[in-house]
């Protein structure tokens, strides 16, 4: 019997919900959920919720920015490795960062 790893790739867009906006992607040996969230908080906030499904790896688009980032792996607390796929303005957020979305100034 093989153990199931179970990770989520988490992307940020406009009017999402992350209770009803997921997809599971499913394989013998992985499963990865698509978790969509509206902003940094609402990923943050998804954090223990993915923790009890068993996740094991988080991996985060590229609209989150540097401190998007951070805030994640404040929350995290080093409870489950971070991946971060980088992209300095996303195509997806008008070519900014989610920085300049989600941050106050």
């Amino acid at each position: 019997m093989t153990t199931i790893f179970k990770a989520v790739f988490i992307f940020i867009a406009p009017e999402t919900n992350a209770n009803s906006n997921s997809s599971w992607v499913i394989t013998p040996e992985v499963h990865v959920k698509t978790l969509a969230v509206s902003s940094y908080q609402e990923a943050c906030d998804s954090i223990d919720g993915l923790e009890k499904e068993g996740i094991k790896a988080i991996e985060l688009c590229g609209g989150f920015g540097h401190q998007g980032v951070a805030e994640i792996s404040k929350v995290v607390a080093g409870r489950i490795p971070i991946g971060v796929v980088r992209f300095d303005h996303h195509p997806c957020l008008d070519n900014v960062s989610g920085d300049t979305l989600f941050i106050s100034k």
